[in-house]
């Protein structure tokens, strides 16, 4: 049985309301429970960065985690595109993730070019979803090193 008292403080907070404290709860709730319905996640952050002197020119970083790289974020500055540095930096990410025993790469994108990119520096399209936003096709692309058991 409820207790109504309890019912009557309860209230709904929305956007701008909820604090991000509250936020990230809800979000480390989600990635906990969903932990916890899986065997031997072994979840690590991974990041690389390239300065010149102390400027951030370029940077990724992701997770790896049962034998995955997860790539959430590939940079690189402005100024600096088109000198082969994202695909530095994305070797950089790739070859920690081997000494750590990762056997596939997985990362996404909404730009075609940046998918062909991918594509040429080893990665094989999974998945499209079209017009994922207006105008825009999300790409989800893999690079197998090692057939998994």
């Amino acid at each position: 049985m409820t207790d109504p008292t309890r019912i009557a403080s309860r209230e709904w907070r929305r956007d701008g309301a909820v604090p991000q404290a509250d936020l990230d709860a809800i979000r480390d709730g989600v990635i906990t429970h969903g932990r916890q319905q899986t065997q031997g996640s072994d979840a690590r952050d991974i990041a690389v960065a390239l300065y010149d002197g102390d400027v951030l020119i370029a940077g990724g970083f992701g997770r790896t985690e049962f034998q995955r790289l997860y790539i959430s974020y590939l940079w690189v500055e402005a100024d600096h595109r088109g000198q082969g540095l994202g695909g530095d930096c994305l070797r950089q990410l790739e070859a920690l993730a081997l000494q750590r025993g990762c056997v596939d790469a997985l990362i996404e994108t909404l730009l075609d070019e940046v998918a062909e990119l991918y594509e040429h520096l080893g990665y094989a399209c999974i998945s499209h979803v079209h017009d994922f936003v207006p105008g825009f096709t999300r790409h989800t692309l893999l690079k197998v090193w090692q057939a998994r058991d």
